[in-house]
């Protein structure tokens, strides 16, 4: 008999796993598993959005977690953009990753590289960073010389420059293992080897690899479909399909309509989805690009709001119901929320408890809440 979800069911499961409902005690790479990645584009918005899901943490201990003990790792994830995944699970990330279908170029003619270059650029990051962490413009140099004058080109376009063209194969190295990024020099961004930085590092073998990245999807965001997985990984819907086909998942029905899960992965919270969360910048693409359908994650108004760029997230109840900004000064930070919702006394207090969590885990002395219009810009 097929399993009947509602959509507080599924909210329910999804606050649980994203360790929205209750902060976890686990750690930070047991959270990041359970988010199938944390989305690290800026580096402090991940840090909130690990801090925020963990009990009594603050930013330095996902930074510890990054640098010192290991047990982190940031890398090119899910299309191609920069993600914080558990060390633990890098192996199956880079095979699976490895494994996707080929993205056709954005690029012109003119500009695109050959699969031959782009195999010889591969190598060569793969040998530069084996032998020391290396900025991008002393990445481009040992690129240039590995490799030869065409690679250093500067035919990229690229936030209103130009950048050398060895660059358009930086997320595909990183998605098959040959880099990944080492710790900030200054305010420079290095690039490392998983081999120098996680001992016995050695890709797992793609077809587990692949079933592993779906059950790690469905856990997070499940019940879902192919075409939503399809859509969070940046593949072919098609492809999706015929792996979705090829693995044991089970069936269910969330409000009438198809859904999977894994196998036996049917366990409902005892728990309503309750309570009033902050998603910070980027946290978003976890809760928007994964959690489907949006009109049901972005109700009513929200569907308005929130959809129309890359804003933080006021959930209520597990649903999108609001905008916040934060702005820091010196150790201050006054945060002001946009609930596109009435929210109930109970629901001011959650929000008010957020709060001052934001302000735990970014080492605020002091934190204001207003609630108001939103101006958006800047990050704390």
């Amino acid at each position: 008999m097929t399993v009947q979800m509602s959509w507080e069911d599924v909210c329910a499961r999804r606050l649980e796993r994203h360790a929205l409902s209750v902060p976890s005690k686990d750690g930070c790479a047991e959270v990041a598993a359970g988010m199938a990645g944390v989305h690290a584009q800026v580096m402090t918005a991940a840090e909130l959005g690990i801090g925020l899901r963990l009990d009594g943490a603050t930013r330095a201990d996902v930074r510890r977690a990054l640098w010192e003990e290991r047990s982190l790792v940031k890398a090119h994830g899910p299309r191609g953009t920069v993600h914080v995944l558990p060390a633990r699970d890098l192996p199956m990330w880079v095979a699976a990753l490895s494994a996707l279908p080929p993205a056709p170029s954005p690029f012109q003619d003119a500009v695109r590289m050959t699969a031959e270059q782009t195999e010889e650029v591969v190598a060569a990051i793969a040998g530069a960073v084996d032998e020391a962490d290396l900025t991008v413009d002393e990445l481009t140099e040992a690129v240039v010389e590995r490799t030869g004058p065409w690679a250093g080109d500067l035919v990229m376009p690229a936030f209103q420059t130009l950048w050398p063209r060895w660059r358009q194969a930086m997320a595909q190295a990183g998605q098959r293992g040959a880099m990944c990024f080492g710790p900030m020099r200054g305010r420079k961004v290095t690039y490392s080897s998983p081999r120098r930085l996680l001992p016995d590092f050695q890709p797992a073998p793609a077809d587990a690899a692949l079933g592993w990245l779906v059950h790690s999807y469905l856990h997070a965001f499940g019940p879902s479909t192919s075409d939503r997985f399809a859509h969070w990984l940046g593949t072919p819907a098609g492809w999706a399909a015929d792996l979705f086909a090829s693995l044991d998942l089970e069936r269910v029905e969330v409000e009438g309509t198809e859904a999977w899960v894994a196998a036996g992965d049917t366990e409902l919270s005892s728990d309503a989805p309750r309570g009033v969360r902050l998603l910070p910048y980027f946290d978003v693409y976890a809760y928007r690009v994964g959690n489907q359908p949006p009109e049901l994650l972005y109700p009513g108004p929200a569907g308005e709001r929130a959809l129309r760029g890359n804003f933080q997230l006021l959930l209520v109840d597990g649903v999108v119901a609001g905008l916040w900004h934060q702005r820091r000064s010196g150790r201050r930070i006054d945060v002001t929320a946009e609930p596109l919702v009435t929210l109930t006394k109970a629901q001011h207090a959650d929000l008010e408890e957020q709060v001052e969590r934001v302000a735990h885990v970014l080492e605020a002395a002091k934190t204001t809440l207003t609630i108001g219009p939103v101006t958006v810009g800047g990050h704390a």
